[in-house]
């Protein structure tokens, strides 16, 4: 792939092991995963060349026991379970849990750390936008892409749909995720990157853990839907015939 006439979500769609590298320089691939490779390092302020170099390694090395998920090749009714299944379930699950633990960090530390009542903040109001954009794709959104895998598979008409088109409840979906990127990206600010300072407890260092790996997750959910999912819904609906057209 020739990266630098590539945008950073057709990088990520082409090999996801190139993900850890866009997370070392942080390079968003997920809600920005349209803009082109060049632009992408600009705005991250790293080297062209040296993220380069740093895809080619990390696409050549498949460490023993490695698996790379090549998400644009699955089936979309097989992603679309992995997103519910994988990605759902983890927002649902771990969510609450950090939640509870940032609570009781951010009781012991906040007089020192003040920064910490702002996550806390921003962490909850994710959870609660989360739970609504979750149900959004599990009751209107992935129900109507199901239908139009099954009809383009043959295996049935595509219905008309209540929102009229595709594209307008992605759009909702879209502007979502660009919401969560910019929120997890206040966080990672409030908290230097999720670095524990000198004071921290073990608690302290290991809700900061969980934050950064809630914010990874999400990023891999915001970009299968964003850069392969959304993508070839689009392109696919019009080769159907429904009622709504």
């Amino acid at each position: 792939m020739n990266y630098k006439t590539a945008t950073v979500g057709a990088i990520a769609a082409y090999d996801y092991r190139a993900v850890p590298v866009f997370h070392r320089y942080g390079i968003d691939f997920c809600c920005h995963g349209e803009e082109p490779f060049i632009e992408a390092c600009a705005k991250a302020g790293a080297s062209v060349e040296e993220v380069i170099t740093a895809l080619d390694q990390a696409l050549q090395e498949q460490s023993e026991g490695s698996y790379s998920y090549a998400f644009k090749e699955w089936d979309k009714d097989l992603l679309m379970d992995y997103i519910l299944k994988v990605h759902h379930r983890f927002i649902r699950r771990e969510g609450p849990v950090t939640l509870q633990l940032l609570d009781k960090v951010a009781s012991v530390h906040g007089e020192n750390h003040p920064e910490l009542m702002e996550v806390r903040s921003l962490f909850a109001e994710s959870l609660l936008a989360l739970e609504e954009h979750l149900q959004k794709e599990e009751q209107v959104l992935f129900p109507y892409l199901y239908d139009l895998f099954a009809a383009l598979a043959g295996e049935g008409t595509l219905g008309s749909f209540h929102c009229g088109s595709v594209v307008h409840p992605i759009g909702v979906m879209l502007t979502e995720h660009d919401g969560e990127g910019e929120r997890y990206r206040t966080i990672a600010a409030l908290t230097n990157g999720y670095t524990p300072p000198a004071d921290a407890c073990e608690s302290y260092k290991l809700v900061l853990q969980r934050i950064a790996r809630f914010e990874q997750q999400l990023h891999e959910h915001i970009h299968l839907e964003n850069n392969i999912l959304f993508p070839w819904a689009i392109d696919s609906e019009p080769a159907c015939n429904w009622e709504g057209q």
